[in-house]
């Protein structure tokens, strides 16, 4: 069933988009092409302009953007880029900042995300070369805990162990009050040990982004009544996907309409106070 066959019951949410500066978004996206081994598709240019022309096509109405610092000293720019976008964006965008786990100040660098009117924090353990349960990252989450910011976490990948199940769970288990947000599912490329270490957690969300295409609409709807759809937010991993085959995908479920409305827009509005 496609979207044109059946009507979106609610305004959609993207969760999960990465932007960059038009100057580096072409070398940004590369990295991310390889450091995944060459995709089987081609990316799109992690441009805001371009998000902007796909999500509108789609019928996109509101964005959460973030970007990764790969070593501290990038951690204030990306930040002042991504508070700019949001101001220029005109509501459009939700902001998240970057920290990492390096950093000599960490509280200092909280402290200017917060400023900057930026919502929560997103990590990447995988590409930023930290394990998501060690002694400097554990710092970060009691951070965001402390300061009640929801914080997204890319999990999941079966060719490491930063970010699998068996270090988030440590996490979740040492922070029940964290408002932790597990990208992918819970474990991108590990689905079924996300659910089965996780799913007991209550204070972890899900996003679908980058899943689709493994999975399938049959599977991933199961993965959605198995966590909750009050637990599962839509996102599309921009600048990897297309994001209307991934709003079809989702309409192909056949889900209730108060499922779809939580999961394409009152979750994620509800964890980051829109």
């Amino acid at each position: 069933m496609k979207s044109e066959q059946k009507q979106i019951p609610c305004r959609i949410f993207d969760a999960h988009c990465h932007i960059y500066p038009d100057a580096i978004a072409h070398k940004a996206v590369e990295g991310i092409d390889q450091f995944y081994g060459h995709l089987p598709f081609q990316p799109y240019d992690g441009t805001t302009g371009t998000l902007y022309r796909i999500g509108r096509e789609a019928g996109i109405s509101h964005y959460l953007v973030h970007s990764v610092a790969t070593a501290p000293h990038q951690i204030s720019s990306i930040n002042r880029f991504i508070a700019s976008e949001v101001a220029l964006s005109k509501g459009a965008f939700t902001g998240l900042g970057t920290l990492h786990p390096d950093s000599e100040h960490p509280e200092q660098d909280l402290s200017e995300l917060v400023s900057l009117g930026l919502r929560g924090v997103k990590l990447h353990p995988d590409f930023q070369r930290f394990e998501a349960d060690s002694d400097k990252a554990m710092r970060i989450f009691e951070l965001c805990e402390a300061a009640g910011l929801p914080i997204l976490v890319h999990t999941g990948d079966y060719r490491f162990d930063c970010s699998n199940p068996n270090r988030i769970v440590n996490v979740l288990r040492t922070f029940p009050k964290l408002k932790f947000v597990g990208a992918h599912f819970g474990g991108w490329s590990v689905w079924d040990d996300a659910v089965r270490m996780l799913s007991d957690f209550d204070n972890i969300t899900m996003d679908t982004s980058s899943t689709f295409y493994a999975l399938g609409s049959e599977r991933s709807k199961a993965l959605i009544r198995t966590w909750g759809a009050d637990r599962v937010m839509f996102g599309t991993d921009y600048p990897m996907w297309n994001a209307q085959p991934e709003i079809d995908c989702m309409l192909e479920m056949a889900l209730n309409e108060d499922e779809y409305r939580r999961i394409f827009w009152d979750n994620v509005a509800n964890l980051f106070g829109l």
